[in-house]
């Protein structure tokens, strides 16, 4: 096989991993979903536009994709559930008795995400 054709099947593969741990991530707590189809969308650009279209066309993944390369925008309701995880994360943290180091660090990054979702413009599908 061709180098250039192995490499459109290396970014299909990694488009297709990507749209399988964001699928996980709508039922399985604490595991975004968002910035995997964001990087699925990103993959498939460089190794099928056909693949790129259908994720972009999908009825529960396109306009949440579409929303962020048009505005950078996340609907509301994807903020709200991040927030929420990021919160949950912190009390799993709290819970597991971690170092005070850890959760101070944790704890910046926690913030410095919350304030980079409530910053982004609200999407149109939420």
């Amino acid at each position: 096989m061709e180098v250039r054709v192995l490499g459109r099947w290396l970014w299909r593969l990694i488009g297709l991993a990507a749209v399988g741990i964001g699928a996980l991530g709508t039922v399985v707590p604490l595991l975004p979903t968002t910035p995997f189809l964001l990087l699925a969308a990103w993959a498939f650009a460089r190794g099928s536009e056909r693949w790129r279209q259908w994720l972009l066309n999908h009825p529960r993944f396109g306009p949440a994709i579409r929303s962020w390369q048009a505005e950078r925008a996340i609907p509301r309701k994807a903020k709200w559930i991040g927030i929420a995880s990021l919160i949950g994360t912190m009390l799993i943290a709290l819970w597991m008795d971690l170092p005070p180091a850890a959760l101070t660090l944790q704890a910046i990054a926690l913030i410095a995400v919350s304030i980079f979702l409530l910053s982004r413009p609200d999407g149109n599908s939420g």
